[in-house]
């Protein structure tokens, strides 16, 4: 199938950001894999092309324009679902290692199997709770950066984020515009939790009227050993 391709360059470009055309063909594949997957069970709503490009594709990489990936080693996405953030990003950043946790094992056999025919390398996708992993020494505390566009307030996605995050690294919550709420009844969790927040980036996806805002926390201290909590308490009950 002849794609526009125009629409996602022009649409990068607009965010200081370039892709190559063997980034560009990778973005096609994972779209059509993306879409056959999809009609055997329920990956995403989003299945137009010109939509999955702007909703998904340029939404995961435009926090390549407002964070300094140089020092970034390792990333976990937390939540990742049909890998948002994680793969798109791991396309346009191939040197950085990346791990696409999610709590569905038939969303992780797709992800594996993205990953294997699009020809990525150093990535991988795990089968997991984040409060199991977030425990977990092989994980805890060993990622410069965690990311995520999981739908939970910010008081619940910290808890099961920055165990993820090194001291001196980063997490980055994908959020709708509208969220100073949000962020006020965050700040203890994120004390709490050993982070501090740093700063909102606000934009707007190119080509459209959707409205996003990139909350960046710091990780300043070591997030105490019994966080996260088990089982659903950082949903239920918020710190």
């Amino acid at each position: 199938m002849d794609y526009n391709r125009d629409i996602f360059v022009n649409d990068l470009k607009e965010l200081g950001i370039s892709i190559t055309d063997k980034q560009l063909q990778q973005f096609i594949d994972y779209y059509e894999l993306l879409v056959d997957w999809n009609s055997r069970m329920n990956l995403t709503s989003i299945t137009e092309y010109g939509e999955v490009i702007k909703k998904h594709f340029v939404d995961s990489v435009s926090l390549i324009s407002f964070y300094d990936f140089s020092k970034v080693e390792s990333i976990i996405d937390v939540g990742t679902g049909a890998g948002f953030p994680g793969i798109p990003l791991k396309i346009m950043l191939p040197d950085i290692s990346v791990l696409l946790l999610d709590s569905l094992n038939k969303r992780v056999n797709f992800l594996n199997h993205v990953i294997e025919n699009i020809s990525l390398e150093n990535i991988n996708a795990i089968h997991s709770r984040a409060e199991d992993a977030g425990l977990d020494p092989t994980y805890r505390e060993r990622y410069d950066l965690c990311v995520s566009r999981a739908v939970a307030n910010l008081s619940t996605l910290s808890e099961y984020c920055l165990p993820f995050v090194k001291v001196g690294g980063n997490f980055v919550s994908y959020k709708s515009a509208d969220i100073k709420d949000e962020l006020d009844s965050a700040s203890k969790a994120l004390s709490v939790l050993g982070g501090n927040l740093d700063k909102v980036e606000e934009f707007t996806i190119p080509g459209t009227d959707i409205s996003r805002s990139f909350v960046f926390v710091n990780k300043c201290k070591k997030t105490g050993s019994k966080y996260p909590r088990k089982g659903a308490l950082p949903k239920k009950h918020p710190l």
